[in-house]
């Protein structure tokens, strides 16, 4: 059986007071159609058809090849909408499932359950309620002595009797698609001037056919997205949503209500993540972690035993038993290999610190190719940017560069060789070297087999 969703996002959203498509707010970081997307995914056999309108363009652009949009021009209702939709699936589709954009808290499973009784029913349509008692302007669904669905009516159409009923048409509904095709072209023009999805309803019921309705025991999961205020309970119900999926998991979040986790995020058993740190995007956090508190990690993957304190990273990649911070900086590019230590007010960018190397802080490490075991001096800086061009700084295994060095770039610094405090290295350094001064001089070859050096 062929089904296919239906998107609804063609609405202009005045409510939300903004030039930004109303679905492509984010809701933790992602563009609320993309849920409503997935889910679609998830609980249909067909790509999907997304209904678009006001920034249709923006909108378009947002779904790429995920989606087959459809424009509504004029936008005459929510009926209208889906009529745009048929000229694509009359005929190639057994199941029409419609969702709206705006509801990015729906599950999948969900969805399937919506499809699912529709699959069993003898009649056309079967439709998501809900029982609220704030009903957020949702239609209220109108039911018979025997408790058979016979219409929903909209809140501004309401009567008071009506008003008072505590049962809401949540706005999800799975047609048999012969049917929905000749239906919305039999649904009458409202007093707005519109053509409503959920007259289809009464039509049914004319018609003597049976409406299922499916009752939602998840209050959260319909909420609909109309103002700024309903973005931030959104967003709220989300954050708690993912962040208990991380908890039952085996991750310890400290504070889940100042923890902000993006869908896309994955973290590994053990870790802790501490109170006000946001991990964004495709960061990926290994298992025996600890992060934050403080922290923002966006695109970045973290290995095994990490500690990071206070610090940002992006786009970045940290290997195993790394720690990190406070206040540092890592920028796209910045790779720490394994038992790396980074210290406060580091910055590191584009730049390979090999394992075991310890970075002071204070320092700036940026196109940097940096081998094994080296000692990085507090407030050294690769000076990497003659002002058109950045330069690579190459720097050996074993080395000790001391502190405030300045790495001219482009240089080479020879493995086991030194820096002196203040030194400013404009010149490749030969390995076993210590070099200082302003420029860098020769002072003298060290013996490595006699080298007491300390860090």
């Amino acid at each position: 059986m062929k089904i296919t969703a239906v998107i609804l996002a063609a609405g202009q959203g005045t409510r939300m007071k903004s030039d930004l498509p109303k679905v492509l707010h984010p809701v933790c970081g992602v563009p609320m159609i993309e849920y409503a997307l997935r889910a679609a995914w998830e609980a249909s056999t067909e790509i999907p058809v997304v209904i678009i309108g006001h920034g249709a363009e923006l909108v378009r652009e947002f779904l790429g090849e995920t989606a087959c949009c459809v424009v509504q021009d004029p936008q005459l209702g929510t009926g209208h909408a889906v009529q745009q939709a048929e000229s694509t699936l009359r005929g190639k589709t057994d199941l029409v499932l419609v969702t709206y954009a705006d509801m990015p808290l729906l599950r999948p499973e969900t969805l399937k359950r919506l499809v699912e009784t529709q699959k069993s029913n003898k009649g056309p349509l079967t439709m998501l309620t809900v029982s609220a008692a704030d009903p957020r302007g949702f239609g209220r669904v109108v039911r018979g002595l025997d408790g058979s669905v016979q219409a929903i009516v909209e809140e501004a159409s309401a009567t008071e009797e009506q008003l008072s009923t505590h049962e809401l048409n949540v706005g999800a509904y799975c047609f048999t698609a012969a049917w929905l095709w000749d239906a919305l072209h039999k649904i009458k023009v409202s007093s707005k001037g519109e053509y409503f999805l959920t007259d289809t309803v009464a039509l049914a019921v004319q018609a003597g056919l049976t409406v299922q309705a499916l009752a939602s025991d998840d209050l959260v999961e319909t909420i609909g997205i109309n103002t700024r205020v309903h973005l931030a309970e959104a967003e709220a119900a989300m954050r708690q949503r993912i962040n208990r999926a991380h908890m039952l998991r085996g991750v310890t979040i400290v504070d889940p209500a100042s923890t902000y986790i993006e869908p896309g995020v994955r973290i590994g058993r053990d870790t802790v993540v501490r109170p006000n740190t946001h991990l964004r995007g495709e960061t990926v956090i290994g298992k025996d972690c600890v992060i934050g508190p403080n922290t923002i990690s966006e695109d970045t993957t973290v290995g095994d035993a990490c500690e990071i304190l206070a610090s940002v990273m992006e786009e970045a990649v940290v290997e195993d038993h790394v720690t990190i911070g406070p206040f540092a900086h890592l920028r796209k590019g910045a790779h720490l290999c394994k038992g790396v230590h980074m210290g406060n007010f580091g910055e590191v960018k584009d730049s390979t610190l090999g394992p075991g190397t310890k970075m002071g802080h204070f320092s700036y490490i940026g196109n940097a190719t940096i081998a094994n075991n080296v000692n990085i001096g507090a407030g050294t800086v690769t000076c990497n940017y003659d002002g058109v061009h950045k330069n690579l700084t190459e720097i050996g295994e074993d080395v000790f560069i001391g502190s405030d060095t300045m790495l001219v770039a482009p240089v080479k610094v020879g493995a086991r060789s030194r820096t002196g405090a203040g030194a400013v290295v404009t010149k490749d350094v030969e390995p076993d070297t210590l070099v200082v001064g302003v420029p860098a001089r020769l002072i003298k070859k060290l013996n490595e087999a006699n080298d007491d050096r300390t860090d």
